[in-house]
């Protein structure tokens, strides 16, 4: 196929934009752009083709990144760019998450690392002194104990007072699976867990020959991280997963695939409160992108950025969750879709 024009792109982030409005999202936190993508962004939020708000990560690291950590955030009500995306192992489906011991499955493996402390610790530094917030995907266990131990290192080469944000909140993309003793860890550090609930309904038909029994209590352990006091920013990592709310949080409350299924090793346990799924998908994200005083939750004197759905999915039973639809999405107090009257 040929490249994709400039017009080809704006027509495909304009479609998927009302696409989110009608799932319900009011906010869409992309993780990693290129400078491309980032003006058609603009050029969709300039010219009014969409009311979605826009929390954007341009790739890292790269001259995009070095661009941002040189001129600073850009802070706009619509679309902010303050943060930059840096991925650290692949994927676990693949064999490429980075993994503490071998494969379950696979002995010869334990994945792939893409940077090492030469290249990020440095880069790191740089952006928390520019107060540019990172994300770093990581998704073995490997992976996360390595961007834990870097974060640490550069949240002690840089104390508070040499940071432009004291707080920087950097994140941990996916969070997959981590070792027991690397749980407690992310809330001192003040690091949150950007997660995606839907992976482990997804993932519960290979991640348990993948990783082995052993492995199993660190792997999507929204549960142990929520009590052990870190944040947790739940999210959809759309388009490798469907991108929809109502399986998110069907996903985080129940954790069992959408046809009921989990196996007896999947620990359930590890499921959290309807309440808590909530909060993953509202409060979490806002906290995470620096705006619980605007947005995140609904009351007095914040932004009128609301869903309305079609059931109670705080009391209705489970399954019925995935039948739940939203009826109105609104953003700005401005009625931005409504579902057609039958």
């Amino acid at each position: 196929m040929p490249p994709a024009t400039p017009a080809d792109i704006d027509r495909a982030l304009a479609a998927g934009a009302a696409r989110e409005v009608r799932l319900g999202w009011t906010q869409v936190q992309i993780a990693g752009v290129g400078s491309a993508e980032l003006a058609a962004l603009r050029r969709l939020v300039s010219e009014g083709r969409t009311p979605l708000r826009l929390y954007v990560a341009l790739s890292g690291p790269g001259p995009a990144a070095e661009e941002l950590i040189s001129r600073g955030p850009t802070n706009d009500p619509q679309l902010t760019v303050r943060w930059i995306k840096v991925s650290i192992d692949g994927a676990l489906g693949s064999r490429g998450a980075a993994l503490l011991a071998p494969y379950a499955d696979d002995p010869g493996k334990r994945g792939l690392m893409m940077h090492g402390e030469d290249v990020l610790l440095p880069f790191y530094v740089r952006a928390l002194r520019a107060g540019i917030q990172i994300q770093t995907q990581a998704i073995g266990d490997h992976a996360n104990r390595t961007v834990l131990d870097l974060y640490a290192k550069a949240f002690a080469a840089v104390p508070p007072a040499g940071r432009k944000v004291p707080e920087p909140r950097w994140r941990i993309e996916h969070a997959q699976v981590l070792a027991p003793e690397d749980l407690p860890r992310l809330a001192p550090l003040g690091v949150i867990a950007s997660m995606q609930p839907s992976h482990a309904i997804g993932d519960l038909y290979f991640a348990p020959s993948r990783l082995g029994q052993a492995r199993l209590p660190g792997a999507y352990a929204w549960r142990s991280l929520l009590d052990s006091g870190a944040v947790i920013a739940g999210g959809s990592d759309a388009p490798v997963e469907r991108g929809e709310p109502m399986i998110e949080f069907y996903a985080a409350a129940v954790r069992k695939s959408l046809d009921s299924f989990a196996n007896d090793d999947w620990h359930r346990e590890q499921r959290v409160t309807r309440r808590e799924a909530l909060r993953l998908l509202t409060l979490g994200p806002a906290w995470a992108a620096f705006q619980e005083k605007d947005r995140g939750t609904i009351e007095t004197g914040k932004l009128a950025d609301f869903t309305v759905l079609s059931a109670d999915i705080m009391e209705i039973p489970d399954q019925e969750i995935l039948r739940t639809e939203c009826v109105m999405t609104v953003i700005g107090g401005t009625v931005v879709w409504e579902r057609p009257t039958p």
